[in-house]
């Protein structure tokens, strides 16, 4: 990218929010030096730097640590902001009355696993499931089995959690088959209209799809905004850069939408600029659009 190119044509932007996986990580889930050091130069221009990302907020602090950012944390796609210095939670979404057993026993109907999210960091774990050793001898692993054996001493595991949903879940997900997942999350957006916040991604790091549910509302962007407005920030502020389906929100709502070059179709539509991938130039390239709109 041609930094000519875009000199005038941003908004005065004061905050920058990265995805992580795909976008600050590249296809071996790590953060490449490249994008560390166009993250350090954005900074040093004055720009703050946050991360909004679909994965745990125990998951995200490392990223966040390599980059050398301390502001607030937006996880789980949105539904618990905490920030890193103290682990205090500012944020955590809440499902209405009774809605959550319902979709815990649909997800179970239907076949699946639910593993539900809890703001548990301080007691050692992060997600409740019914069960950690799913995988039958002798077969190959499939995404969900992957992560619970990977997982398994960060759950609380409750065989009856179907019938018993702890409180305080904030957000929660099922993985399988993608048509599955699409399924499941047609089913979910039919029966609770208004209710619930759905979406399915491939997993960035296991071999299935999620279909990933919050509260009605809850997104990346709701997320942000509750820091930007403590922050004194309007949306024009505010450069959103992402590459799946879970970042839409944000990349429309920013003063300007950035997609990576591996974003998928729907992202590279919806931003105002593209850029490399996150294994080329992706984030040096948006250092470069930001710092020629602060020249």
């Amino acid at each position: 990218m041609n930094a000519s190119s875009v000199r005038g044509s941003s908004p005065r932007i004061r905050l920058l929010v990265l995805d992580v996986d795909g976008t600050v990580t590249d296809a071996r889930h790590e953060v490449p030096e490249t994008t560390r050091l166009a993250v350090q130069r954005v900074r040093e221009a004055g720009v703050r730097v946050m991360l909004a990302t679909g994965r745990r907020y125990r998951d995200a602090l490392p990223v966040a640590a390599t980059l050398g950012i301390d502001t607030p944390l937006v996880t789980a796609s949105g539904a618990l902001v905490k920030a890193p210095p103290t682990h205090a939670t500012l944020y955590r979404a809440a499902f209405g009355p009774e809605v959550l057993d319902r979709v815990v026993g649909m997800i179970v109907a239907a076949g699946h696993e639910p593993v539900l999210y809890t703001d548990s960091y301080a007691e050692g774990f992060d997600f409740h499931c019914r069960q950690c050793d799913l995988l039958p001898a002798g077969e190959p692993a499939r995404g969900l089995e992957e992560y619970l054996a990977r997982n398994a001493g960060l759950a609380r595991v409750q065989p009856d959690l179907h019938a018993a949903v702890p409180s305080g879940v904030f957000a929660g997900f099922a993985m399988g088959p993608q048509d599955d997942m699409h399924a499941l999350e047609a089913t979910l957006a039919a029966t609770f209209p208004g209710q619930l916040s759905v979406h399915v991604i491939r997993s960035p790091r296991y071999r299935d799809w999620l279909c990933e549910i919050a509260p009605a509302g809850v997104t990346k962007w709701s997320g942000i905004m509750a820091v930007a407005r403590e922050w004194g920030l309007g949306a024009a502020e505010i450069c959103a850069v992402g590459d799946d389906v879970n970042d839409l929100p944000m990349i429309r709502a920013a003063g300007l939408g950035v997609a990576m070059g591996n974003a998928v179709a729907e992202v590279q539509a919806a931003a105002d600029r593209v850029v490399g991938t996150s294994d080329a130039s992706g984030m040096a390239d948006v250092a470069e659009l930001l710092l020629a709109g602060l020249a």
